[in-house]
């Protein structure tokens, strides 16, 4: 649990860094000027902020493919500009990418542990990520016709421990899971045996302060557990360098190839 805390610490420090340096900041980004965005509150809960954000108003036939963002670092709002530009250069029309903003439970929690798994970790922690994630999946689809064959997460660094929980939780109705740059610690998980026929497109640096040693584990235990996985390395060490969108497009892209060979099974 110390390498955890201090590698979300180091994190955080690290990824608003890259982010500044490669121009991803809070100020809206003009090229997304025509996305839809509703920001929202699950239940009318301040805490459980979120928000939709779409190419267009017109519903697919079929119901709207989603994309749930969990933003890495801090998890808050500010990442939004980039979610934004996620959801304009990285996923196709028919999809609502579903941003959570993580809640700040006190100063400590914020800074060690962004994404809680367990509303247990802190008496101040009024629900767990996961109780979150249902509550914002149950509004959306309640308000939305979705397609259920395609609901993927993104998680990265600091929340891509609560993206491995996901995944193997039935009730979370996830079929695809993109993590990138994260730990992975199986003790702190549910059994890997949920896992099976789960599909997984893990990113990850070798130069990343996280060891890749890390994402190798869990591609290796999560294909041992029955799950298809894909593994793609990229350079520049921990954050989002290079081609990040066409690296994203090309997670979303296989996940979607692999929901729909699952679909007509």
């Amino acid at each position: 649990m110390t390498f955890f805390r201090s590698a979300l610490s180091i994190g955080l420090f690290l990824l608003i860094a890259c982010f500044c340096a490669s121009g991803i900041t809070a100020e809206a980004p003009a090229d997304t000027a025509e996305m839809k965005v509703q920001e929202l509150h699950a239940g009318g809960d301040k805490q459980k902020h979120y928000f939709v954000i779409q190419h267009s108003a017109d519903a697919p036939a079929e119901g709207w493919r989603l994309l749930f963002v969990l933003p890495g670092g801090s998890g808050d709002a500010q990442f939004h500009p980039f979610v934004t530009r996620i959801a304009k250069h990285a996923v196709p029309n028919n999809y609502l990418v579903v941003q959570l903003a993580a809640p700040v439970w006190t100063p400590e929690q914020a800074q060690n542990l962004v994404w809680p798994l367990d509303r247990k970790l802190a008496r101040e922690i009024k629900f767990s990520t996961p109780e979150f994630f249902q509550a914002v999946r149950k509004e959306v689809s309640a308000k939305y016709k979705v397609d259920s064959r395609y609901l993927f997460t993104l998680p990265w660094s600091s929340s891509g421990p609560v993206g491995y929980a996901l995944s193997l939780d039935p009730k979370s109705g996830v079929t695809g899971t993109f993590v990138a740059m994260s730990v992975f610690q199986p003790r702190n998980l549910p059994s890997l045996t949920a896992a099976k026929g789960h599909r997984y497109f893990i990113y990850h640096s070798a130069q990343d302060f996280i060891p890749i040693t890390q994402a190798e584990t869990a591609r290796d235990s999560l294909q041992q557990a029955g799950a298809k996985v894909q593994f793609q390395t990229y350079q520049g060490g921990h954050g989002w360098h290079g081609n990040i969108f066409g690296d994203i497009r090309s997670g979303i892209q296989w996940l979607e190839q692999e929901a729909g060979r699952a679909s007509q099974r």
